[in-house]
C-alpha cells in the first residue's frame, strides 16, 4: 500500500511502530521524503484532529474506549487535512473553527489489527458557545494545561501542549 501525505505534512512525518505491538507489521521508522509502504494485511486510515482552546482549556471527547481524545475524524479521499478537521470539530463539538498550524503526525495502535495515522492541528476557535456533543461520544470535557497529563489519552498529550504553548508565546520544541 502507498500512502501519499499532502506536502504541508511531508517535512513533519514520523511513522513508528512501538516495539509492544503484536501486529503482523515489523517495527520500523520511516523517513518523510520516502513514500510509506505498507505490508500485507497492514493498512490504516488517517484521522486529522484538532487542538481548540475556549477559555484557557482544551476541548477533549470521552470515546467508547474511555479515552479523553481530540475533536476530529477520518480524512476523505480527495479532502485537504486542514479542511478536514474543520468540518470534523464542526460535527462532533457544534463548533467553527478554522485550522492553524500543524502539531504533529505518528501512528497510532489502537488494538489488534486496528492502526490509525493521526494528523493534529492546533485550531483556532471562531464559536463563543460552550461545545455539544455528537453521537459518537460519550462526553465533552473542558481541560486546563495541569488537568492533561494526568488524563487516559492516547497519544495527544504532546499536541495539546505544544499549542497551549504557542498560544502562551513560548517556543515548541
Amino acid at each position: 500500500m502507498l500512502i501519499s501525505l499532502p506536502a504541508t505534512l511531508a517535512s513533519s512525518v514520523r511513522l513508528v511502530i512501538p516495539e509492544k505491538v503484536t501486529s503482523p507489521c515489523s517495527r520500523r521508522q520511516v523517513s518523510a521524503s520516502e513514500p510509506v509502504r505498507g505490508e500485507a494485511g497492514c493498512t490504516f486510515p488517517v484521522s486529522v484532529k484538532g487542538v481548540t482552546v475556549q477559555a484557557g482549556k482544551v476541548l477533549l471527547l470521552e470515546n467508547e474506549r474511555a479515552e479523553w481524545e481530540l475533536p476530529g475524524g477520518k480524512l476523505e479521499l480527495g479532502e485537504d487535512p486542514a479542511d478536514c478537521v474543520v468540518r470534523e470539530i464542526g460535527e462532533e463539538a457544534g463548533w467553527k473553527v478554522t485550522a492553524g498550524p500543524l502539531l504533529d503526525c505518528w501512528q497510532y495502535h489502537i488494538s489488534e489489527g486496528r492502526d490509525v495515522v493521526v494528523v493534529t492541528y492546533g485550531c483556532h476557535l471562531i464559536s463563543t458557545e460552550p461545545p455539544v456533543v455528537s453521537h459518537e461520544h460519550k462526553r465533552a470535557g473542558m481541560f486546563g494545561p495541569g488537568e492533561v497529563p494526568g488524563l487516559v489519552m492516547p497519544g495527544y498529550k504532546r499536541s495539546v501542549a505544544a499549542w497551549f504553548a504557542r498560544l502562551n508565546g513560548q517556543a515548541v520544541s
